[in-house]
């Protein structure tokens, strides 16, 4: 790659923000553009035409997937992206895969790029605030769309996607791996058996440590223009793995959230001044657990710290800066069509991260842990990998003894949701899934604007109605449970209470 001239010590996000604002820009010429797909593929003999927008860390999985996994069935024809330096790493990256190499584009020459490459499909892994640009775009061009969640990250561009989709009859897939992970799955057959009857009501809290945790408030993600704060970049995936456990759709969210421990006031109490840009210029390395050294972690180094002239953003930022506006405390409650109840919390900055989810329903209850091990984006661990003897699945019927479930074998990133999850997406002919683990706009949105009434409901200390953020909004499609009006078995005698 091209020698970096001297970097900068005090870029700031404002070249970063530029960069992505760019971006749209550049797609407003598709709008008059000619449709360049008018129907759907036939020929299932020929490779699917994948072009990517975004190459940032997430974008690797699809690449390697399409490129080592399925080259048979997929190709990549056109990479896309703000930085032409990470453009170049992926190009790259196909070179080792022994694929051929994609041309490149920047942002600005996205339409370009369709007109180009052709592509059956475009897949977005960009900056969260700027899927939904991208995903019209392609749509109003005649391609499908895959996405990273979260979907978007307002209800204003949430609906532009809905009408969007709804006007071009294209299809959009949203990536939800959780789904996919076989642990979760024996949850998901666990309710769909009955064996606790219908779920009346659930408590699900998500807990990030202080490396996980910590990094979102260094990157990108630590300004709700970009991210929607944690309660939609993260939080969607846990309000969409509920929302397909239960088979159910939320209609009422009311929530309270903070920050409170990643602040200039919580860094003084540690002995620091609170007020560095960023940790490569640090003057308090010395004294700061929270440091990250991107000199040191390759991978990072490769990726942003050599790349990052061309577009001024830093993945480095201090944790305690004042300018942050996303929340480290969350608490939500919600209810879903059905009635059922859930409770919610995600919390930045726990001793451990992972999660607990316990379902009461008219028949027992069941409750389920997941302990993570600890990493970081990008530090070459794996992501979302399980703790040695992490998972804890147990049901409880009402007055009987509880039966403890051996976990189905999770291996890989993100408890084996990735792998399993882009067989679905990229091989052809796949055999129906009683699950229905795939999901598409319904699925996306459903998830995303509880995270987005979560935040008006910090704004404004008042309860949401899903209904009242979007219109023309369909449930999706889930698999069945229990009847939640049929006849019950009556539990055994109350003396089998304390047995």
């Amino acid at each position: 790659m091209d020698t970096a001239p001297p970097l900068r010590s005090q870029l700031d996000r404002r070249r970063f923000v530029k960069s992505v604002s760019a971006a749209g820009m550049g797609m407003a010429t598709l709008k008059n553009a000619p449709l360049l797909h008018a129907g759907t593929i036939t020929d299932t003999s020929r490779r699917k035409r994948y072009a990517m927008v975004g190459v940032g860390i997430r974008q690797t999985m699809f690449q390697d997937a399409i490129e080592v996994r399925f080259p048979e069935h997929a190709e990549i024809v056109g990479l896309c992206d703000v930085n032409q330096g990470r453009l170049k790493l992926a190009q790259s990256r196909s070179r080792r895969n022994g694929a051929k190499v994609p041309p490149i584009y920047l942002a600005s020459d996205f339409s370009r790029m369709l007109r180009e490459t052709r592509p059956d499909t475009v897949i977005v892994t960009t900056v969260d605030a700027t899927h939904d640009e991208y995903m019209i775009r392609a749509m109003e061009s005649g391609c499908d769309v895959i996405t990273e969640k979260p979907m978007t990250t307002t209800a204003e561009k949430c609906q532009r996607i809905l009408d969007a989709k709804a006007r071009t009859g294209r299809n959009i897939k949203v990536t939800f791996n959780y789904r996919y992970s076989p642990m979760r799955t024996q949850v998901k057959e666990l309710l769909m058996s009955g064996e606790i009857g219908d779920v009346l009501s659930v408590d699900f809290r998500w807990m990030l440590n202080t490396l996980h945790g910590a990094d979102y408030f260094r990157r990108w993600h630590a300004h709700k223009e970009h991210s929607g704060g944690l309660m939609v970049h993260k939080a969607t995936h846990h309000f969409d793995l509920l929302n397909w456990w239960l088979s159910d759709v939320p209609e009422l969210v009311f929530a309270t959230g903070k920050r409170e421990f990643y602040t200039p006031k919580t860094a003084r109490r540690f002995g620091l001044s609170g007020q560095q840009e960023r940790c490569l210029t640090c003057t308090e390395i010395a004294d700061c657990n929270f440091y990250l050294d991107l000199n040191s972690r390759e991978y990072l180094k490769t990726l942003y710290l050599e790349n990052e002239y061309y577009d001024g953003y830093l993945r480095d930022r201090c944790i305690w800066r004042p300018e942050v506006d996303i929340e480290d405390t969350m608490n939500v409650l919600v209810t879903y069509r059905s009635g059922i109840t859930l409770t919610y919390s995600l919390n930045a900055f726990s001793p451990w991260s992972g999660y607990i989810a316990i379902f009461n329903g008219t028949l027992g209850r069941l409750e389920h842990t997941v302990v993570e091990r600890a990493y970081m984006s990008g530090d070459g661990t794996v992501q979302g990998g399980l703790a040695r003897g992490g998972v804890t699945t147990r049901t409880l019927p009402l007055r009987d003894s509880p039966t403890e479930h051996t976990p189905w074998k999770s291996e890989g990133p993100h408890a084996g949701g990735d792998k399993l999850m882009m067989e679905d997406l990229f091989l052809p002919n796949q055999p129906a899934d009683k699950y229905l683990r795939a999901s598409d706009e319904r699925g996306g949105a459903a998830s995303i604007l509880v995270g987005v009434a979560a935040n008006h409901c910090f704004e404004t200390g008042l309860p949401v109605k899903i209904s009242d953020l979007v219109s023309g909004f369909k449930a999706p499609d889930l698999p069945p449970g229990p009847s939640r009006t049929g006849p019950l078995p009556m539990p055994p005698p109350i003396e089998n209470i304390n047995t």
